[in-house]
């Protein structure tokens, strides 16, 4: 066993002619909050896809504490929680019955869900509504929903794809919180986002994936020396280095209504 909650060897997806993931080798150490950034169509979400065991390799390896996704995958997936970017929630269910569901798959006891479905919609502020049907939330509410279905067996890794999209200031704060939680129990998390400021915020190393291939990866500091900037570049600033974006990313004469 390693110290690794995460490990990739080769890992490689195509679809047709198109290679989506490249060979991948990437590994994330047990406990840390890891960022996983790209431009739209670099293969995030094939990547995690195949992690979590919703997307079957074309080669290559996915390990989850050790185990194979692919070899053994009802182990590994015991291990892990998902939040994906697009929610499949069932939505003739309340919340209550969601969670609650959730929670008896993954093998928590009979008494220990109704606690722990209680005392998640009492966090994340669904309490007065949990007993209303999914199909009838806000898209912040879902997104509270899926999350708690996510943790409320405790998973060693917990994958995030967009978490805070579409989420106001107060919910985004508890969220923030209920992660930071996780993490001091030993939770590792692995989160992808399109916003920055919030992964150079929460995340202890940064892997940058573009056409497939990963083209960075380490912690700010390290990032930063890597692309030999000073000690205040943002993610932003490497993360555009790291894709090869075009410097003449403005706007500015390019509208001709509006010059």
């Amino acid at each position: 066993m390693t110290n690794w909650a995460i490990e990739t060897r080769g890992l490689t997806r195509h679809f047709d002619k198109k290679v989506a993931v490249d060979n991948l080798d990437l590994t994330v150490n047990t406990g840390e909050f890891f960022g996983f950034l790209g431009p739209n169509g670099a293969g995030k979400s094939t990547t995690i896809n195949m992690l979590v065991g919703l997307l079957r390799p074309t080669s290559g390896t996915a390990l989850i504490d050790g185990i194979d996704m692919w070899e053994d995958p009802l182990a590994a997936k015991a291990r892990i929680g998902v939040l994906p970017e697009g929610m499949q929630l069932y939505q003739r269910l309340t919340a209550r019955e969601y969670v609650r569901f959730s929670g008896t798959m993954y093998g928590v006891p009979k008494g220990e869900v109704e606690q722990r479905t209680d005392e998640l919609l009492d966090l994340l502020t669904l309490t007065d509504d949990a007993n209303k049907l999914i199909v009838d939330y806000s898209h912040g509410m879902r997104k509270k929903t899926a999350l708690a279905a996510a943790i409320i067996h405790a998973p060693r890794v917990l994958f995030l794809d967009e978490p805070f999209e579409g989420i106001d200031a107060i919910s985004g704060r508890i969220i923030r919180d209920v992660l930071g939680r996780l993490r001091e129990h030993g939770t590792t998390i692995f989160f992808s986002s399109h916003i920055l400021e919030v992964v150079e915020r929460l995340c202890t190393r940064v892997a940058v994936i573009d056409d497939g291939r990963l083209v960075a990866q380490g912690s700010m500091a390290e990032l930063r020396h890597q692309a030999e900037t000073g000690d205040e570049t943002t993610l932003e600033e490497i993360f555009l280095r790291a894709v090869g974006a075009s410097s003449d990313l403005h706007a500015e004469g390019r509208l001709s209504w509006l010059r």
